[in-house]
């Protein structure tokens, strides 16, 4: 499936492609992309059931990949460096399965999906209720991972969010509905596609021993846990609380990833 997506910057200059997180859109990138297109292909794009994209029948990893892979080479688009927040996270890292690029970025979404199984357990009944109660169940999960986010930030994000449950649920049934060890395995599938240089920024700890866990699980990686923010951690969206620090990171990885 080709995505809705928004393509900008110098037609010559290195790709970047930016995938967002569940429920919102390619605008939550939008100061990012600001700084990034002045030098960048800047290729930010709307999941399936997300944004302006069209509705699939999955939305496992995978799929997900596949659309995003589908819409770089329908704009015949080459070498992208794939960055992904949250879902996107996951997603960016199923990239390489599917297609070519030159490094992957992982904003802020740990891989040990066990744990977030046990994490969204007790919300699952409300998360399959009504409207109302799949609401609640949603900004109880989004207003602990907000940390220092400016009010303005979170009210733009939220206004381009479209919260639809079923995208939701077919999302994260994955999760919900596999036994540990079968998450552990698709993980993985996963991470055993990922060959390129690969660097995971996290806002808040992403719990003990993870970076050990994914350097083994991906020896590419470099795994960096950036809570030396003046005001504690960054939480769940550095690209957004600290751009600059950001985009400098990227800068400097890009550089590395690309020689």
């Amino acid at each position: 499936m080709q995505l809705a997506y928004e393509l900008s910057g110098p037609d010559d200059a290195p790709v970047v492609v930016l995938i967002h997180g569940i429920t919102e859109s390619h605008h939550s990138w939008r100061p990012v992309i600001e700084e990034l297109h002045a030098d960048h292909r800047v290729l930010a794009v709307d999941l399936r059931g997300h944004g302006a994209s069209a509705t699939g029948t999955a939305y496992d990893p995978l799929s997900y990949a596949g659309d995003v892979a589908e819409t770089v080479a329908a704009l015949g688009l080459r070498e992208p460096l794939v960055v992904g927040h949250s879902l996107g996270g996951v997603v960016a890292t199923a990239y390489p399965l599917v297609g070519a690029c030159v490094a992957v970025v992982n904003v802020d979404q740990p891989l040990r999906l066990a744990g977030f199984k046990d994490a969204l357990a007790p919300l699952a009944p409300m998360l399959n209720g009504t409207a109302e109660q799949f609401a609640a169940a949603m900004a109880m999960i989004f207003g602990q991972m907000d940390g220092p986010l400016p009010p303005d930030e979170r009210e733009r994000i939220a206004a381009g969010a479209r919260p639809d449950q079923q995208v939701v649920l077919g999302t994260w049934a994955g999760v919900m509905n596999s036994a540990p060890e079968e998450l552990d395995a698709l993980v993985e599938q996963i991470a055993a596609g990922v060959a390129v240089p690969y660097l995971a920024v996290h806002g808040s700890e992403p719990g003990a021993e993870y970076v050990e866990w994914l350097t083994r699980l991906i020896p590419t990686a470099t795994v960096e846990v950036w809570t030396d923010h003046a005001g504690g951690n960054l939480g769940h969206y550095p690209q957004l609380v600290d751009t600059q620090r950001f985009l400098t990171r990227l800068a400097a990885f890009e550089h590395q990833a690309r020689g």
